[in-house]
């Protein structure tokens, strides 16, 4: 659970790409971040996202050049498979807090899987008071805490699919595919009330895929502490991997020595059939990723996040 580091405190690598760590229960995402990056003597780490310490799954980490770009996955999509226990409710919406009766699991309706049909699509939340949401600059769980109440407005979250895997006594199992931004313990907590048993709260909550990176891609921090430390550096996805959704431009020479000074590149070859405004991935003829650029209206490339000179050896997943 440790994952000893190999390196001496005072030693740092610019060692750069993306770790998909499964984060074991109980582990805050900024400890798991911490402790990755001392493992890998890595010089500057960044999550893509956090996950409560009840929560287990897939936690996207991003080590050094990586960290430029990992904003691409603050947006993404999730899928979490969950558990609840119906008929009952969390001040926390999940174990950790009070637990109150607020119901019977025998008034659920026998068509379970048409009542869920109603979450799917564009739906509406309030966020839960103990969450991490800012209000006047700090989380809404400290005020929580305190015994305050802060009014939140309801935002519209997107549910794609939502499935049961299993109905047995109080508890449910169910997978979820939604929207970044989505409660999971809200959603609970509205399935509960829809299906007659007064609620529920959350259980288990296991992160299954951001984006498309998946859980079965990722590794746990005991396997990583058996690892030597050339064995962990082959377990990071290059840097590039965070941008897969964007088209790839080929620079020739020339054009990667201008763009390293700053300037905009004009006529690329491969920039036809790419629209004005859209953000592109930059590799030279090498295949060496260069960083993120964007197509102006004249047609060309302006650049707008580059890594760095030395990491151009990294492999790259083009």
């Amino acid at each position: 659970m440790n994952t000893k580091p190999l390196y001496p405190k005072h030693i740092k690598r610019n060692i750069s790409g993306i770790l998909l760590l499964d984060k074991p229960h109980g582990v805050s995402s900024n400890r798991a971040l911490q402790i990755i990056k001392r493992s890998f003597a890595a010089t500057k780490a960044g999550h893509t996202g956090t996950l409560d310490p009840l929560a287990t799954g897939l936690l996207p980490i991003c080590l050094g050049e990586a960290t430029k770009f990992s904003s691409a996955l603050l947006g993404a999509d999730k899928t979490y498979e969950v558990v609840m226990r119906m008929g009952y409710i969390s001040t926390t919406g999940d174990s950790e807090g009070e637990i109150s009766v607020v119901g019977d699991t025998k008034m659920m309706p026998k068509s379970i899987g048409t009542a869920l049909q109603d979450f799917i699509g564009n739906i509406t939340q309030i966020p839960p008071m103990y969450s991490a949401l800012k209000y006047r600059g700090k989380p809404l769980y400290t005020y929580a805490r305190e015994g305050i109440q802060i009014e939140r407005k309801p935002r519209q979250v997107t549910i794609y699919d939502l499935q049961i895997d299993t109905l047995s006594g109080e508890e449910m199992s169910i997978k979820v595919r939604c929207s970044t931004g989505t409660y999971i313990r809200t959603l609970a907590e509205d399935i509960g009330r829809t299906l007659g048993c007064g609620g529920a709260y959350v259980t288990v909550l296991r992160r299954s895929t951001v984006n498309d990176f998946d859980l079965s891609q990722s590794y746990t921090l005991d396997q990583l502490e058996g690892m030597s430390l050339s064995q962990r550096d082959s377990c990071l996805y290059p840097s590039d991997r965070l941008l897969h959704n964007f088209s790839a431009v080929m620079l020739e020479s020339v054009q990667v020595k201008l763009l390293l000074q700053g300037q905009i590149v004009t006529s690329p070859l491969s920039l036809n059939g790419l629209i004005v405004g859209e953000k592109v991935r930059l590799y030279d003829m090498g295949k060496k990723f260069l960083g993120l650029g964007e197509v102006t209206t004249e047609g060309e490339i302006a650049p707008r996040r580059l890594v760095s000179e030395e990491t151009f050896t990294a492999e790259v997943g083009l």
